[in-house]
């Protein structure tokens, strides 16, 4: 395991990538509404960030299982857990929710973030995964200050969502990031307070929660991408990319341009 601690230059530079995928996210959200498909989205965001100046960092992401990845952000839709493929075939319709991951690739350093979004309105049990899922990704983030330890990320998160009988993923995990997307350590949601890595001021990584309404248990579809949970129940992920700093954790990426169009509906 081989670990960068960035310098302040670097978390600037870090920063810059993550606010412009909020901005992304932001735009995405007025046009997210029933009848629009996740093709449109995807196109949507690829212009956005080339027009920025900045290259959609998962398009060609390679793939273990198979090519590489055909679109610029993922889209994935109700029991979608992550990395859905934008299609036109998929049209989101009152009632779902999708989540968009996006990443961007800006002065030689990455931004990765990703909100889960209601369509229309939404159950109130689906919006209570949803709340839940993104307080979790902020007690997760209360915890990663440097002297801590992965564990105590890991722990803030699972401990939220089981005490309300949601399902934690495992095999999808948080990551590193810098110069390349995917960097040591892995940052899971799930594990005990005091183990793993200690946490040291420059440490940048993506905190990103993937709750399921149903149990935990996922498989990966035919298209070697798309991760949906086993027993079709809702998904949500939560994404945030901070910097590791002495006290208090500082979150590169942002939020605000979608709650200032939709309200911090959860």
């Amino acid at each position: 395991m081989k670990i960068f601690l960035k310098t302040e230059d670097e978390i600037e530079l870090m920063r810059q990538a993550n606010q412009l995928v909020g901005k992304t996210l932001g735009e995405l959200a007025k046009h997210i509404k029933p009848g629009v498909t996740t093709l449109q989205l995807d196109k949507i965001a690829d212009e956005f960030i080339r027009d920025h100046g900045a290259v959609p960092t998962f398009k060609g992401f390679p793939n273990p299982y198979g090519g590489p990845f055909p679109a610029s952000i993922c889209t994935s839709v109700n029991d979608v857990v992550v990395h859905g493929v934008p299609n036109a075939e998929t049209v989101l319709k009152e009632g779902d929710i999708i989540s968009v991951d996006c990443g961007t690739l800006l002065n030689g350093f990455n931004g990765d973030s990703a909100y889960t979004f209601c369509v229309g309105e939404v159950s109130d049990e689906v919006k209570q995964l949803l709340k839940t899922t993104k307080e979790s990704l902020y007690l997760g983030i209360e915890q990663a200050v440097a002297g801590h330890h992965l564990g105590d990320i890991s722990s803030a998160v699972q401990d939220h969502c089981e005490a309300q009988g949601y399902g934690i993923v495992r095999e999808l995990t948080g990551h590193g990031i810098g110069r390349d997307m995917h960097e040591d350590p892995q940052v899971p949601n799930y594990g005990r307070r005091g183990n793993g890595v200690m946490l040291k001021a420059g440490m940048c990584i993506a905190i990103e929660p993937m709750i399921t309404m149903g149990n935990r248990a996922i498989w990966l579809d035919q298209d070697r991408w798309t991760i949906r949970t086993r027993d079709g129940k809702a998904a949500a992920h939560f994404e945030h990319t901070i910097a590791i700093r002495r006290g208090k954790a500082e979150i590169l990426s942002s939020f605000d341009e979608v709650e200032q169009l939709e309200g911090n509906i959860y």
